[in-house]
């Protein structure tokens, strides 16, 4: 699904009233579904507090807030405005809560969530009161209590269009109906957290665009079940050249996370010093193959896909050299990250790179492989990436790209700051493998390993802030299930 600007989303809505979809179910299925998306979210009820003003946005809160009552969640509403001076359909879904607004916010130890209903996709300007005060409490609320902000549709005060404006800062954001394209821009990602999108299935589909919003409601059953004969056989087969002296725990996470993700076989292909420099122990499931020449080995072996590149920065100049060679006969599916992109950027061997290839770079090895783009325009560049090179790019960062020629560039909403530690590229790269392994597409691999990879991040939460690459390794059988049932 395409992201829209304001005056497209305007002109679904109005195509649908012209069916006979009246607004208020529309935002009885929005506010259904916000609820749905924010219990998957948080599985433990606690406190819910709606910001409301005017509009039909505060509206999509208050019906939200009905039915996380009905789930257990204890509710109560912030207004910046008397009922009477409400719209019609908010004043409406106040009434049927049937409870007086504007009640302190509770101090307990249960989770706040602050539902941000203050101002939706018509609003344009800075924030002022009486909902700039309703914007400072939550921030306050978010800074120096735990509270959560989950925005309807936007961030309040931002622009739907552009990303840019003041308000509150969102821990996660539930667009409605279809993703407005200002949650995609830099200034949009920095307000609005996790994305989720809740579908309204009345509206009309809109029209392709250049950015598609990745995520199982709008994509093609990727993990399907798989038929009772399967054997590991049908799984895939992954070789991994990860790892080297001081840096092995690169090729522990991503051989891991290849298991995790599915792979029937995984094998990592190392140099003779590696086993003795092993720090922490590989995964029984995982077979290690020393060699003189790893790279031949793994290039030779009856592999369906490769990993190339994690932890390989202390790997010997004859590994690099082979590895150069290999890359221009080799034709099997490969994942190139990490040391592998260092080293064809500094070699300039862009030539290497062949619509086989699923790159992973993070923005600074974006940098060295394509120093003329400018890493800001995120989407303007890895159209221009994938342009001249016939690989799929994966553009790691807040909100990971992925893009190839032919190809609507595809965003990625899952993940979160909690995530920005070392070894999540590793596993990343392992997922990845192992699902071209299973026989995807080097672009549904990419976006699919970054949306399993930053669910599974989403899911460590319930453990605190931080998630390091041990615990998205954890959470990764959940992600997949997730995919399956739509239930993120």
């Amino acid at each position: 699904m395409s992201f829209v600007s304001a005056a497209v989303m305007r002109s679904l809505e109005e195509a649908a009233f012209q069916r006979g979809v009246a607004a208020e179910r529309l935002m009885d299925l929005a506010g259904k579904g916000i609820a749905g998306r924010l219990a998957c979210q948080f599985p433990k009820p606690g406190h819910a507090v709606a910001y409301i003003g005017k509009g039909n946005n505060g509206g999509d809160a208050l019906v939200a807030l009905r039915h996380l009552r009905l789930a257990g969640w204890s509710i109560s509403v912030r207004s910046a405005f008397p009922a009477s001076e409400l719209g019609e359909l908010p004043a409406r879904k106040l009434d049927e809560l049937a409870i007086e607004p504007n009640a302190p916010v509770p101090a307990s130890g249960a989770p706040l969530l602050l539902l941000d209903g203050l101002l939706g996709i018509g609003a344009r300007g800075p924030l002022r009161d009486p909902l700039a005060r309703l914007a400072e409490e939550m921030a306050t609320l978010w800074s120096h209590h735990g509270a959560t902000v989950a925005a309807m549709d936007l961030p309040s005060g931002m622009d739907p269009d552009t990303g840019d404006g003041d308000g509150p800062t969102a821990d996660l954001t539930l667009t409605v109906g279809v993703p407005k394209r200002g949650l995609a821009t830099p200034a949009g990602v920095l307000r609005s957290g996790r994305i989720v999108l809740v579908p309204l299935h009345d509206l009309p589909v809109p029209a392709p665009g250049d950015l598609e919003f990745f995520c199982p409601d709008t994509s093609p059953p990727l993990l399907p079940p798989r038929p009772h004969e399967f054997h590991k056989g049908n799984a895939g087969r992954v070789g991994l050249l990860a790892g080297s002296p001081g840096m092995t725990g690169a090729a522990v996470l991503a051989a891991t996370a290849a298991v995790k993700a599915g792979a029937g076989l995984v094998t990592l292909h190392v140099e003779p010093g590696f086993l003795s420099s092993l720090a922490a122990p590989m995964p029984p499931e995982v077979m290690v193959r020393p060699s003189d020449d790893p790279v031949s080995d793994a290039s030779d072996a009856s592999h369906d896909a490769l990993v190339i590149g994690p932890g390989t920065g202390n790997c010997g100049e004859h590994w690099r050299r082979s590895l150069l060679e290999k890359l221009a006969s080799c034709n099997l599916p490969a994942v190139l990250d990490a040391d592998a992109l260092n080293l064809i950027a500094t070699k300039g061997r862009h030539d290497l790179l062949g619509p086989h290839h699923l790159i992973t770079p993070h923005p600074g090895e974006f940098r060295r492989l394509a120093p003329d783009l400018e890493p800001d325009r995120r989407v303007a560049a890895v159209s221009a990436f994938v342009t001249r090179h016939p690989c799929t790019l994966l553009l790691k960062g807040a909100r990971s790209l992925v893009g190839a020629n032919g190809f609507t560039t595809r965003f990625n909403p899952t993940g979160h700051a909690g995530m920005a530690s070392g070894g999540q590229g590793d596993v990343l790269a392992g997922v990845a493998g192992a699902l071209l392994a299973q026989g995807l597409s080097t672009v549904d691999a990419g976006s699919l390993a970054a949306w399993l990879c930053g669910r599974a991040g989403e899911r460590a939460l319930t453990d605190g802030p931080i998630c390091p690459a041990s615990s998205t390794l954890t959470r990764l059988g959940a992600a997949m299930r997730d995919w399956q049932t739509r239930s993120r």
